[in-house]
């Protein structure tokens, strides 16, 4: 059976609309967390379609890494291992492209020179910028029609689910 390519861009179904989604099968805890899912299904899907990520020609697994050096600028090869979890391998071979394509900017440790740490060019610094605004757009489109108590209550309970998430070993 083949292996999903993990940087290989998804490709939007035409016909999946929201009507399709899960409904959160009547509060069982399985259709809540499948409903969570599709919700950022849907986040992503637009947001690989958005104009600024596209002409960047960045796939999904570029783009996660580009936000994690702007978020941790200064981190290290291993610490985005540690993050995504992925295998060593594979996050050198994504680090190198965006290297390549000098979208990443890398400068050995002052204290330890065989450590490596990587920030954002200035040009990765633009396009995160815009993915950024319509990442915001696209949230406020998601929660449209939700009044102030009603975002807040969705966020807290998100966080008590996570929450719980992080007690399982």
């Amino acid at each position: 059976m083949p292996t999903k390519d993990p940087l290989k861009p998804h490709v939007h179904r035409k016909d999946a609309h929201a009507k399709d989604a899960p409904r959160g099968d009547d509060g069982r805890a399985a259709g809540i967390l499948e409903l969570v899912r599709a919700v950022m299904h849907q986040m992503r899907s637009k947001q690989l379609r958005d104009p600024a990520f596209v002409a960047a020609g960045l796939s999904p697994s570029e783009g996660r890494a580009l936000a994690f050096f702007a978020r941790h600028p200064g981190a290290t090869q291993s610490d985005l291992v540690a993050h995504s979890g992925r295998d060593k391998g594979q996050v050198a071979r994504l680090l190198a492209g965006l290297r390549e394509r000098e979208l990443l900017a890398a400068e050995a440790d002052a204290g330890d020179r065989r450590v490596i740490r990587l920030t954002l060019s200035p040009a990765a610094e633009a396009l995160h910028e815009a993915v950024r605004r319509q990442r915001r757009k696209l949230a406020e489109a998601a929660v449209a029609g939700l009044d102030a108590s009603e975002r807040q209550a969705l966020q807290a309970l998100l966080e008590r689910v996570l929450a719980n998430l992080d007690q399982i070993d």
